[in-house]
């Protein structure tokens, strides 16, 4: 009796199942039609905000058991495939696979876009700039050790907009081949890992003579002590078994909050406003060593009503004196009013890197 139940509810999924999927080979019919008239006009496939729309629309539809972030993770793969019929993209990200970035990306552009791994930050903003790929995804900054300087550092350098911010918590694994902490001599993982993992350092390997190694990502970490008997990793437990280096600790981070923002990024592209947008800028203000020279600037957004979000300083490194840049995150699209009020005063000064959809 109760296989014979059993047997009733598979074949309604099955049923199900099959309906769903004649759903979803319609939805990417007309998919394919959208994508044929915006090859017509040059428009742009990836649009986060109208990805944003369909989401919270359909969040606030559902009354069944899925919580809104099944409802997300579901679409937004739908959506990658969707983009991938539309027209297959090409995705940079700091590499090798098994990255933080790498499953930052793919949270967004889903498993069937074409994905290039490159061995630093800066070789993301070259692969866009250059356009041999369309996006690329970089680590901005992480809430317990703050901005990446090699990721500010390129947002100045390089002529490319902001696409969209991705929030992702980051758990960390210490991994070796070694059978015992007492072998280990040496460990790999990004500087910003190390920071992030200092506790565990301290506390747990707590031996002055092993040698803490950066190198370009936590997945390069995996794939060096995959190699080297002596050595360990502080990476993504994807990496560690992608890279099948056995796991000794696990969530080794000093906070359990912990949580990095990543950019994707693209060399021309501009969203429509969402109605609940952040944009980042880059300012690089005239003497800004001078007394009162930034307040004087901000206060500009006070008087706006501008909710500002992030301020940080980065060196100008223009000869000998301590000038400096600022990252600046605010509320709010580059094309509202009120910020264009700003735009207006300061259009020198400014450096506009993007708006998107505000998700932080």
């Amino acid at each position: 009796m109760e296989s014979a139940k059993l047997d009733e509810y598979r074949q309604r999924i099955d049923h199900l199942d099959d309906q769903l999927l004649i759903l979803l080979n319609e939805r990417m019919e007309v998919v394919k039609q959208v994508g044929e008239l915006k090859r017509t006009t040059n428009s742009i496939i990836y649009r986060p905000e109208r990805e944003k729309a369909i989401l919270d629309r359909l969040k606030g539809k559902s009354k069944g058991l899925l919580p809104d972030a099944a409802v997300d993770a579901i679409f937004l793969e739908i959506f990658a495939v969707s983009r991938n019929i539309e027209l297959p993209e090409r995705i940079a990200y700091l590499g090798p696979s098994g990255s933080f970035t790498h499953q930052a990306a793919e949270s967004r552009f889903g498993a069937m876009s074409e994905y290039l791994p490159v061995s630093s930050i800066r070789a993301v903003f070259k692969s866009v700039a250059a356009e041999v790929t369309r996006f690329g995804v970089i680590p901005v900054e992480n809430n317990q050790q703050g901005l990446v300087p090699e990721t500010a550092d390129c947002l100045a350098e390089y002529d490319i907009h902001i696409v969209a911010e991705l929030p992702r918590d980051v758990h960390f694994a210490f991994v070796s081949q070694a059978d015992h902490l007492s072998k280990v001599r040496k460990i790999y993982s990004k500087d910003i890992a190390f920071r992030q993992c200092r506790k565990f350092i301290d506390e747990v390997i707590n031996d002055s003579t092993v040698e803490l190694i950066p190198v370009e990502s936590t997945s390069q970490a995996a794939r060096l002590a995959v190699r080297e008997p002596d050595s360990a990793a502080i990476c993504s437990r994807i990496a560690a078994q992608e890279y099948q280096v056995p796991i000794l600790f696990e969530n080794v981070e000093t906070s359990g909050d912990n949580q990095t923002r990543f950019f994707i990024i693209s060399k021309s592209f501009t969203n429509q406003s969402s109605g609940a947008d952040k944009t980042s800028v880059l300012v690089k203000l005239p003497h800004s060593d001078e007394p009162g020279i930034l307040a004087n600037f901000l206060q500009a957004f006070n008087k706006e009503g501008i909710n500002l979000t992030k301020i940080e300083s980065r060196p100008a490194k223009q000869g000998k004196t301590f000038t400096y840049w600022f990252f600046i995150d605010f509320e709010g699209h580059w094309n509202d009013e009120n910020i264009q009020h700003i735009v207006q005063q300061y259009s020198r000064e400014i450096k506009w890197l993007g708006s998107y959809v505000r998700l932080v």
